[in-house]
């Protein structure tokens, strides 16, 4: 039996909104919602019509998913975790006297850039109110931060001559941070 066009328009609007995979379980539900209404004696019609109201607006629908998008959440745990991993890094960077460093300014200035960009991506995905693009938006933004944290310990490796407890705070909060973006991007891309 052919899908009627209220069922149809409907799951257009929510495919516009939710990835197809949350789509397609909705588009289940609504099927045998519409299917126990024409069991019931209604009209193919009638039937579609009571199955759209019983599920509800398809924008609030597509408000909600996006409001617990996994996307929002590992974005906001770790635009938390940023200033105690930026405090970490200030320390190291104060106490190994990094404006003595062998760092082009092109290349600090870059760093910083990418920061700030990252930081706008976390930010966009944990505001987010659609959610396919808070979902890109954390996606780039636990990419990013990952990124960056590598290469904050990798150049301290490679500057600093000594080890100190300082730097190893500051690498151990960075390392954690990217096992926090990595865990944070599991849920993100199962969807």
């Amino acid at each position: 039996m052919p899908e009627p066009r209220l069922i149809r328009d409907y799951l257009a609007v929510l495919a516009a909104q939710l990835p197809a995979p949350i789509v397609e379980e909705l588009a289940d539900g609504l099927a045998e919602t519409y299917q126990s209404y024409l069991r019931q004696g209604l009209t193919p019609d009638l039937a579609a019509g009571s199955a759209v109201a019983e599920f509800g607006d398809p924008h609030v629908i597509g408000a909600e998913f996006a409001r617990v998008n996994p996307a929002r959440r590992g974005a906001r745990r770790l635009l938390l975790t940023g200033p105690v991993v930026g405090g970490c890094w200030a320390a190291v960077l104060i106490t190994g006297r990094a404006w003595a460093w062998p760092i082009p300014l092109p290349a600090r200035i870059g760093f910083g850039l990418a920061l700030l960009t990252v930081i706008g991506l976390l930010t966009a995905a944990a505001l987010g109110t659609r959610y396919q693009a808070a979902a890109r938006a954390g996606i780039a933004g636990c990419l990013g931060i990952a990124a960056i944290d590598t290469l904050a310990i990798t150049s301290a490796m490679l500057a600093i001559p000594a080890v100190n407890l300082v730097m190893i705070g500051a690498m151990a909060a960075s390392a954690a941070r990217i096992a926090l973006s990595v865990q944070a991007l599991r849920p993100i891309l199962t969807r």
